[in-house]
């Protein structure tokens, strides 16, 4: 395989419940991360961040691979550090390029093996990038989490990502979560319930494609995000506020939060005065956020 190209993901609900249990919720976006193998080393071609490691990884793993990896490119049209799982993608896209012939299960899971040697998180983002489409998931403390339900994501629908140019830190926060789970914390139980819950609602919005109900599902579970778990903000909540007195948008942290990026779902026929409501309002308020359209990735059934 000479290139490889992957979406990334929003989570609409439960952040951490892949691996904390409960259910979460994860659209694939059709924002596309895509490596290509570089024709020759001096053609300009770059390793990405990710190359040895990813071919140090596979080397034990598949026949024939030389001693050194082949040079790629890389390009991506999500903003990094944003909550996406830009870097996910782009791991997956590798694996890809790397090792076409393994099964597509298999470079699932080996992706989720390699990120969690160093997130020592859950393998939602896995699943939701491979799966494409909008995925429920049941979370489990170790591996991949079940899927609950797979589906294709509205068409009639858009999403609306607002990058704040704040980057967030995965590792130091799945760290936090890990000793709050340990010493058996109580907002981290009350955030798994509410979360759980704003999960069913969501899924049960899709299903019968009620947008309301499903932005008030997602409000929902920024709530529990902020209120217990301080995933959010003054900045992001500034911009939610903003987003929704200009473009009448429920937004969600999407992520591990401390930075990132806010998610929201409009009718596509209204997305694109939505969206540049929003960045006039801030413009106004001389704010650096970047406001981007996008759909949803189609389901994967290959």
């Amino acid at each position: 395989m000479s290139g490889a190209s992957r979406p990334v993901r929003a989570c609409l609900s439960g952040e951490d419940l892949d691996w904390l249990g409960g259910r979460a919720l994860c659209v694939a976006l059709d924002l596309r991360t895509t490596v290509s193998i570089s024709p020759s080393d001096d053609s300009g071609g770059e390793h990405t961040p990710w190359a040895d490691a990813v071919w140090d990884f596979l080397r034990p793993r598949v026949e024939h691979l030389a001693p050194a990896p082949t040079p790629v490119l890389a390009s991506s049209q999500a903003p990094i550090a944003s909550g996406l799982s830009s870097s996910t993608a782009l791991i997956m896209a590798i694996f890809d390029v790397y090792a076409p012939h393994a099964p597509r299960s298999d470079r699932v899971r080996w992706a989720y093996e390699f990120e969690f040697a160093f997130c020592n998180g859950g393998g939602m983002d896995q699943l939701a990038i491979d799966l494409g489409g909008v995925t429920c998931f049941e979370g489990r403390p170790t591996g991949l989490p079940r899927v609950a339900g797979h589906v294709a994501f509205p068409g009639e629908w858009a999403l609306i990502i607002v990058d704040s140019r704040s980057p967030k830190s995965t590792p130091d926060h799945i760290r936090n979560v890990r000793a709050q789970q340990q010493g058996n914390d109580p907002e981290l139980a009350a955030y798994i319930r509410r979360c759980d819950v704003a999960t069913d609602v969501a899924w049960a919005a899709i299903g019968r494609r009620d947008l309301r109900a499903l932005g008030e599902a997602m409000t929902e579970a920024h709530r529990a995000m902020r209120d217990h778990q301080r995933m959010s903000t003054p900045l992001l909540e500034g911009l939610r506020a903003l987003a929704g007195d200009a473009g009448g948008l429920a937004m969600k942290v999407t992520g591990a939060g401390g930075g990132g990026a806010l998610v929201g779902v409009c009718r596509a026929e209204d997305a694109p005065s939505v969206a540049e409501a929003i960045r006039d309002a801030y413009r106004a308020d001389g704010s650096a956020a970047v406001v981007l359209e996008t759909v949803a990735a189609p389901p994967n059934h290959s």
